[in-house]
């Protein structure tokens, strides 16, 4: 890159990373730490002596003394370092960043001007997380992510509790206790942690017909995301919107990410739990430092107030989704994620969410589930931080704020009046019109009998579960079937895994006889309910591949031993980062490597036994004879390539790192770059996400201007074409990879 570049490139990304309101205003609380600075007690008296409780003096240790009034403080302190964690959703991170309107259509629809201004650059605070496991968990559980927005906006905190997955496991708000107890560990050992694989959830889940849709996304690849950066996130409760001339829509809220959707597989996701639990944390502050900032397009699916009972489904059912193609998807704004945070607890752990956070122009439904959210959210956060917690500095708002509100335990804002009432002499803390920017709730008329009851569309449970199903692509399908059958396996109660069969029954009669043949349950003879073949777009991961193909924050590891050709492998980590992808060079140890003769030593990143291929997208082996040489030498390395051949991921190699995959890898079923068979031994092969070719010079590099698409020439454009496409999932579908011990 020339230094003209370079400026550009730095400019672009300091402009980019401009702090929010929200981070100007978080800095009046921030503490800047200097070399040198002095060590004090919490009360400003400067400690002399941080290492030796105060005790008797004495040839031997004498009794230590209480009257140490910096011993007491500084264990006292450490003792009252927790606070309860979240019930659900402990394990997660953060990030800040803002959000734009791209499009005003959605000023027919409410008068939210954090959803119509395009003027505006809304400050946000995402938390992401898993559901089931303890903050201590691991990242790549099969889970539902968790994906909740803070938006300070000028009238207010808004805020979309949201997930990754765009419906949920109950429809009433008061099965919530009850769901989350099956999916905990279970109470007589605590066991298991961060998954669902176990007796108490499958056997509340078959009991709980209504879960099924859940269960279909939980157990498909939805449950392993590639990256907090490629998923997506949804509302999944129905609100409103309520626009000027007071009309009313209900509402639908999407995240949708510009890298695409994508997952891991299986037996990645598990590995990686013990090779790197941070892994998704790691993740998105590696991105965000490293200038690839996490954008999602915000999207609305919007309904008239009196098209509410139009749909075969009940709009206000959490566990059903609005269908594209009954209710289009409208694109209106950006969300973009590009500060991580100063220190973890103050912002990530304290920040506190609430689905009944909602301001002027947005409101709510009568979505049962949604009702119940509104008091649990609010009460949890009391349990959890105190009365105060919105004082707390993630918490408070950019806006300003007034309220006869006081005292309560933790109180931070000093408010100087004389007065705490309304109404009052000196009209201090008035209530104000909606003409004024009041909060004024739609005027709904209701009519009915009190009674404990669900309407009649919330009775089938079905319909979209096996929707879903259908909409999957056919290696989706058959991870699917994987998860259930891989679920269902750790239940060691007969009755569960046998019962949850007649369940996948009435979702298709196929998938039913797949997983009672893996789990040994009754195998069924006829479908419990026919399956009418219908599709939706949207629900399949391939619908959401980048317009324009990208390999942008991909990690490619370049595997490398002393004696390889460090000129052919900076060109092509040259032309793989021109695309924002980020190269790792893994040698036998994190030293200098020595390339061939002539060229200058290289650092390597890591070390083969200190990283492993499922933390990488990508693997590419330079050619050198006396480097292959070693490399065929080491087991490890064998694994590495196998294991990432297993994953369906790409690999590229050239010259004498082509002999090493046909001649120690041996990949089965790949034709690979043969120097006999052609003229020129630059020709490129691809066969099953494999590139290879005879040999990449400079004068290849310069013929080879990176295009990410397909049908390209040049070697390091296959290469990058193949990567974007995250993995060749035909490999595993035709067999490939069940022939490699991985």
């Amino acid at each position: 890159m020339s230094s003209i570049e370079q400026s550009v490139e730095k400019a672009f990304t300091t402009m980019a990373s401009e702090p929010t309101k929200k981070v100007v205003d978080l800095q009046r609380d921030i503490q800047e730490q200097q070399a040198h600075q002095v060590l004090t007690t919490d009360h400003g008296v400067k400690v002399a002596d941080t290492d030796n409780w105060r005790c008797t003096e004495s040839k031997k240790n004498g009794p230590s003394l209480l009257e140490d009034q910096i011993g007491r403080e500084k264990i006292h302190r450490f003792d009252h370092e927790r606070i309860p964690e979240r019930v659900v959703h402990a394990r997660g991170t953060g990030a800040h960043g803002y959000f734009e309107v791209v499009d005003d259509r959605a000023s027919k629809y409410t008068f939210a001007p954090v959803l119509t201004d395009s003027s505006r650059k809304t400050p946000v605070f995402v938390r992401f997380s898993t559901v089931q496991g303890s903050r201590g968990s691991a990242d790549t559980v099969r889970d539902v992510r968790g994906f909740a927005v803070k938006f300070y906006t000028e009238e207010g905190n808004w805020d979309i509790v949201g997930n990754d997955i765009p419906v949920f496991f109950i429809q009433d708000a008061i099965k919530f206790p009850d769901f989350v107890h099956a999916v905990k560990p279970e109470p007589h050992n605590d066991v298991p942690q961060g998954q669902s694989a176990h007796n108490n959830f499958w056997d509340f889940a078959g009991l709980q017909p209504e879960s099924a849709h859940m269960v279909m996304w939980v157990m498909s690849d939805r449950g392993v995301p590639r990256s907090f950066r490629m998923m997506q996130g949804f509302g999944v409760n129905t609100f409103t919107l309520l626009n000027a001339a007071g009309e009313r829509h209900f509402v639908k809220f999407h995240f949708i990410p510009e890298l695409g959707v994508h997952s891991l597989l299986w037996d990645e996701a598990l590995k990686i739990n013990g090779q790197d639990p941070d892994f998704h944390r790691k993740d998105l502050s590696e991105a965000i430092e490293s200038g690839a900032y996490p954008t999602w397009k915000f999207a609305i699916q919007t309904i008239p107030q009196s098209e509410e009972h139009k749909f075969e489904f009940d709009i206000l059912d959490a566990t059903k989704v609005w269908p594209q193609e009954l209710v289009p998807l409208e694109e209106i704004g950006k969300l973009v994620l590009n500060r991580v945070v100063d220190e973890f607890f103050p912002e990530t752990e304290q920040v506190a969410f609430c689905t009944s956070h909602v301001v002027p122009g947005i409101g709510f439904s009568n979505d049962p589930l949604l009702q119940g959210r509104n008091f649990s959210y609010f009460d949890t956060q009391i349990s959890r931080l105190g009365i105060n917690w919105e004082e707390l500095p993630i918490n408070r708002p950019v806006c300003p704020v007034l309220s006869h509100n006081r005292d309560g335990k933790s109180r931070h804002r000093i408010v100087k009046s004389e007065v705490n009432y309304w109404p009052n002499r000196k009209n201090i803390g008035c209530p104000v019109s909606g003409e004024k920017g009041g909060y004024v709730e739609y005027a709904e008329k209701l009519e009915g009998i009190k009674q404990r009851a669900r309407g009649p569309k919330f009775q089938e449970h079905f319909s979209q579960a096996q929707l879903f199903y259908n909409s999957l692509a056919a290696y989706e399908k058959a991870h699917l079937v994987s998860a259930i059958g891989f679920e269902l396996s750790h239940c060691e109660d007969s009755v569960v895994y046998k019962s949850y069969i007649d369940v996948l029954n009435n979702i298709d009669f196929d998938l039913a006889k797949a997983v009672a043949i893996k789990v040994n349950g009754e195998v069924p003879t006829k479908p419990g309910r026919a399956n009418d073949g219908k599709k939706s777009k949207g629900l399949s991961q391939l619908d959401f591949l980048p317009k324009n193909p990208t390999i942008v924050s991909r990690r490619i590891a370049i595997l490398i031993s002393d004696g390889f050709n460090a000129v052919e492998m900076e060109a092509v980590r040259a032309a793989l980062t021109s695309a924002k992808a980020v190269c790792y060079l893994i040698g036998p140890r994190r030293n200098h490597i020595r390339p061939m003769a002539g060229q200058d030593l290289v650092f390597a990143d890591h070390h083969f036994d200190s990283q492993r291929s499922t933390l990488f997208d990508a693997i590419y082996i330079p050619s050198g004879e006396e480097h292959v040489k070693t490399l065929a030498k080491n087991g490890r390395v064998v694994h590495w390539v196998r294991e990432a051949f297993g994953h369906c991921k790409a690999i590229a190699a050239v010259g004498e790192g082509v002999d090493f995959l046909r001649d120690v890898v041996r990949l089965p079923g790949i034709d690979l770059f043969v120097p006999s068979r052609v003229q020129g031994s630059d020709e490129v092969v691809t066969s099953y996400g494999v590139v290879t070719t005879g040999k990449y010079s400079i004068s290849s590099a310069v013929t080879d201007a990176l295009n990410i698409a397909p049908d390209t020439r040049g070697f390091a454009s296959n290469f990058a074409f193949q990567i974007s496409q995250h993995r060749c999932y035909e490999r595993e579908l035709d067999g490939l990879t069940e022939q490699v011990a991985f």
